[in-house]
C-alpha cells in the first residue's frame, strides 16, 4: 500500500521526475491545515504521508554551528583576508561534508531533525560591511561588493556540491538587502539610498550569488528598504531578484522580521494582514509563527491558497533537490560517515585557513619571525588564553581548541624562555595598581601582547555581554584598560609585539607608535593558537590582506544609520586612512614589473589584455594577493574613486618569479549610473596592479611599488 492509500506510488515519490513536478504533486495531495503546518521554519510533519518534522534553521557561517562537535574554521571575515577562492571552496566543502553526516546521523537518531541539524545553512552574509561600528560585520566577507561576490561564491558552490541532480547543502544570502546596523534599530530603520547606490554596492554580492553560484535560499533582511519591508518588497523580492536576476530558490524571511511588519514597522494591521503582505511579494518561509495566520488572511480574502501553494513548491522543491524525500542509495551524500566530522584533515584546513587569514600590519626592523637567537619571550594580554576569540560569532565547537598562548606553549623551543600573565582585562580597568607584568617584560627579548576585542565587545543583538550598544560598538579604539596595558609596558621600554582578535577595525591611535609589530589575526577558529604561534615563528609567511578599511578615528566617517556611501569605504573615502583596503606586508618582498597592455586605446565594448611580471625578491617564500584596480577618470556620474576588478593569489619561492596575465572587461569598464543601468562609456581609464589599494598610505606603510597606466576607450 502506498502512502496515499492507493496501490500506486504517488507522483511525489517517483524519482524521474523533475523536482518541480514532483513539488507540485505532493503540494496538491495537502489540506490547508497540513501546508500552513509547514509554511514556519519547524515545519510540521505529515504523518499520513510519512513526511517527518523538519526545521529549516540551521547555521553554517564557518563551520556547522550551535549542534555539538564540528570543526570550527575562522570567521568569515577572516576567511575573506585569505584572498584565497580555491581555498574557500575546500573549506566550505568540508563544512557540508560535516553537515551531512550530521543530519543523518540525527534523522536516524530521532526520525525527524530539529533545529540547527538540517541541511538548510542560513549562510553566507554577503551584506557590505560599510561602518566599522556593526558588530555583526565580522559575520561578513568586507566592504567590497567585488571581492564579498567572488568568495562567498565558492562558499556557496562549496556547501551545495557539484552533483548535477541533488544538492549537498543549501546555502542562503543573507540579509537582503541594504542592512548593515545599527543593531539597535535593525527592526525599525528605513534604509535610504540611491538606485546607484543600490545597485553599486549593496546588490552586487546577492547577484553574484544568485547568478552565479545558484544560491538556493534568500533571507530577506529586518528592516524597509526605500520604504519597503525586505521581507516584502516589491523592488526587492519582485522586480530584481526574480525579475531581474532570475532565482527559482525559496526566500525566508529574517527570524521574527515579519512579526516586525505590523509591530514595529507598522505597515500592516495584524499577523494575518504581515502574512498577507509576506505571501504576495514572495517570502516563501517565515522564521516565525506569522504564517500561522494565513487561513485569517483567507479568509478575510487578502490572500489565496494559489500563493499558499506557489511558496510551499519553492520550499518544499529545496527539499526534494536535497534529496529528502528519496532513498538514501539514490541521494549521494547520503552515505558520508560521521567519522569526516572534525576529523584530522579538517583540522589541518582550519589551521591553514587560520594561518593565510593572518594581516601583517607593521614589523619595524624585522622585529619577527622571532629569531632562534632570542632567549626569552613574554606572552601576555587579555585575549591570550581567551577561547571566545577562537570563535566569533555562530560557532560551532571542538573539543580541541588551541587559544593562542597554548599555540605559543606549542611551538617555543626548548631552552627558550617563555612567561604569562594576563596583565590586563579585556574591557575594564584591573583592581590592583601594581603588576609583576612590566619587570617580568623588560626581563624577555620582548612581549608578544594578544589584546583587541572578542564577542563580549561586538556581535548580534541579544549576544555581546559588554555592548550597551546591542552589539554595535561605540568606539573603534581599543579598550582603555588595554590602551593603560600596552603603555605601561612601552614607559617601560619592553618591545611589544601587538597580535590583535577582532571581528572589525580596531584604531590604534597613539598604540601604533609604541609597538614594533602588528599582527591582526581576526577570530582565527580551533587552530588560531597553533596558527598564529607559526607564523610568528616564521613557519609560515603571513600573506593575508585586509578585507576591509582600517580608518584613524570615527571622525574620518558618516553617521552609523547613514546608508549613503559618501566617504565610506576604499571605493569612496577620500581621507587617509590607518591601514587602507587590501594592505599586508610580508616577511619577503614583491616587486611589480612589465605592465603590458595589448593596446593603449581600444573601441567601445572590447576587453583589454595585460600582462605583468610578479617577484619575489626577498628571502623567504611567501605568496602575495596581487590585486588588480580600475579607474574611470571621465564618468559622467558618480563613481568610486577605483574598484577592485580581480585578484589573484600567487605563492612565489625567494627569488622566483612569475609573468601574470589578466583581462579587462567591458563590463569591469562599465558603471552604474542614477537609474541603477549598468553604463559604458568612452573615456580615459586607470588600471593599477600592486598589493594594496591605490593610495599613498599603502606604500607609506611598505607594501610594494604598484605598477599602473592609463588607456582610453573610444
Amino acid at each position: 500500500m502506498s502512502v496515499t492509500g492507493t496501490s500506486e506510488k504517488p507522483a511525489y515519490l517517483d524519482t524521474s521526475l523533475s523536482f518541480a513536478e514532483r513539488a507540485k504533486d505532493l503540494v496538491k495531495l495537502l489540506t490547508l491545515e497540513e501546508k500552513v503546518g509547514l509554511m514556519n521554519h519547524p515545519a510540521l510533519g505529515v504523518p499520513r504521508l510519512k513526511i517527518p518534522a523538519y526545521n529549516y534553521w540551521n547555521e553554517a557561517l564557518h563551520g556547522i554551528a550551535r549542534s555539538g562537535r564540528a570543526t570550527v574554521f575562522p570567521q568569515a571575515i577572516g576567511m575573506a583576508a585569505t584572498w584565497d577562492k580555491e581555498l574557500i571552496f575546500k573549506v566550505a566543502t568540508a563544512i557540508s561534508d560535516e553537515g551531512r553526516a550530521k543530519y543523518h546521523a540525527a534523522l536516524k537518531r530521532n526520525g525527524y531533525t530539529a533545529q540547527y541539524q538540517g541541511l538548510t545553512f542560513w549562510s553566507p552574509n554577503v551584506n557590505i560591511f560599510r561602518d566599522p561600528r556593526w558588530g555583526r560585520g565580522q559575520e561578513t566577507w568586507g566592504e567590497d561588493p567585488f571581492l564579498t561576490g567572488e568568495m562567498a561564491s565558492e562558499y556557496v558552490k562549496g556547501l551545495q556540491g557539484n552533483d548535477p541532480k541533488y544538492l549537498k547543502a543549501a546555502a542562503c544570502a543573507k540579509h537582503y538587502a541594504v542592512h548593515s546596523g545599527p543593531e539597535k534599530d535593525r527592526h525599525t530603520f528605513n534604509a535610504i539610498v540611491t538606485k546607484r547606490e543600490l545597485y553599486d554596492t549593496y546588490l552586487p554580492a546577492f547577484k553574484k550569488l544568485v547568478t552565479d553560484a545558484k544560491v538556493e535560499s534568500v533571507m530577506g533582511a529586518y528592516n524597509r528598504t526605500l520604504d519597503e519591508v525586505c521581507c516584502a518588497s516589491k523592488l526587492l523580492l519582485d522586480d530584481i531578484l526574480r525579475g531581474e536576476w532570475g532565482f527559482d530558490g525559496h526566500v525566508v524571511s529574517d527570524c521574527m522580521a515579519l512579526s516586525d511588519f505590523h509591530l514595529h514597522h507598522k505597515v500592516t494591521e495584524d499577523a494575518a494582514d504581515s502574512a498577507a503582505l509576506a505571501l504576495k511579494y514572495g517570502c516563501d518561509l517565515g522564521c516565525d509563527h506569522v504564517f500561522n495566520e494565513i487561513p485569517t488572511a483567507i479568509e478575510r480574502g487578502d490572500t489565496t491558497e494559489e500563493l499558499v501553494d506557489r511558496a510551499l513548491e519553492r520550499t518544499l522543491g529545496t527539499r526534494f533537490k536535497l534529496g529528502m524525500f528519496d532513498p538514501d542509495e539514490k541521494v549521494p551524500f547520503a552515505s558520508i560517515p560521521m567519522d569526516i566530522v572534525a576529523c584530522d584533515k579538517h583540522r589541518q584546513l582550519a589551521y591553514r585557513t587560520a594561518t593565510e587569514s593572518v594581516v601583517l600590519l607593521k614589523n619595524k626592523d624585522n622585529i619577527l619571525p622571532i629569531k632562534p637567537s632570542t632567549k626569552k619571550i613574554f606572552v601576555t594580554g587579555p585575549t591570550a588564553a581567551s577561547m571566545e576569540v577562537l570563535l566569533g560569532n555562530y560557532y560551532g565547537f571542538n573539543n580541541q581548541m588551541i587559544t593562542l598562548l597554548e599555540g605559543l606553549t606549542g611551538r617555543v623551543p626548548e631552552g627558550m624562555g617563555m612567561e604569562y600573565t594576563s596583565g590586563a582585562m579585556l574591557k575594564h580597568s584591573r583592581e590592583i595598581k601594581h603588576t609583576w607584568a612590566p619587570q617580568t617584560a623588560q626581563s624577555a627579548d620582548f612581549a608578544i601582547v594578544c589584546a583587541g576585542i572578542s564577542s563580549f565587545l561586538e556581535g548580534e543583538e541579544g549576544e555581546s555581554l559588554l555592548s550597551p550598544q546591542n552589539g554595535d560598538r561605540e568606539s573603534i579604539s581599543l579598550p582603555q584598560s588595554q590602551i593603560d596595558y600596552i603603555k605601561e609596558l612601552s614607559i617601560h621600554g619592553v618591545k611589544i609585539v601587538l597580535v590583535l582578535t577582532g571581528g572589525s577595525p580596531i584604531a590604534l591611535g597613539e598604540v601604533e607608535d609604541m609597538v614594533d609589530a602588528i599582527l591582526f589575526v581576526w577570530y582565527p577558529g580551533m587552530e588560531g593558537g597553533r596558527a598564529v604561534a607559526d607564523v610568528l615563528f616564521g613557519d609560515v609567511s603571513p600573506a593575508g590582506k585586509l578585507p576591509l578599511t582600517f580608518p584613524k578615528s570615527l571622525d574620518q566617517l558618516p553617521a552609523f544609520d547613514d546608508y549613503s556611501m559618501n566617504g565610506r569605504t576604499y571605493r569612496y573615502m577620500t581621507q587617509e586612512p590607518l591601514y587602507p583596503f587590501g594592505f599586508g606586508l610580508s616577511y619577503s618582498r614583491f616587486e611589480y614589473s612589465n605592465l603590458q597592455l595589448d593596446k593603449k586605446n581600444l573601441p567601445l565594448g572590447d576587453s583589454l589584455n595585460i600582462s605583468l611580471t610578479l617577484r619575489n625578491s626577498g628571502a623567504s617564500d611567501s605568496a602575495e594577493v596581487v590585486q588588480f584596480y580600475l579607474s574611470d577618470l571621465q564618468a559622467s556620474s558618480i563613481v568610486p574613486l577605483h574598484h577592485l576588478i580581480g585578484f589573484e593569489r600567487v605563492v612565489l619561492k625567494a627569488g622566483e618569479s612569475k609573468t601574470l596575465k589578466f583581462t579587462v572587461t567591458p563590463e569591469m569598464m562599465s558603471f552604474f549610473n542614477d537609474d541603477g543601468k549598468l553604463t559604458l562609456e568612452p573615456g580615459e581609464f586607470r588600471l593599477q596592479v600592486g598589493g594594496c589599494s591605490p593610495g599613498k598610505r599603502g606604500q607609506d606603510l611598505g607594501a610594494p611599488q604598484p605598477v599602473s597606466a592609463t588607456f582610453e576607450v573610444k
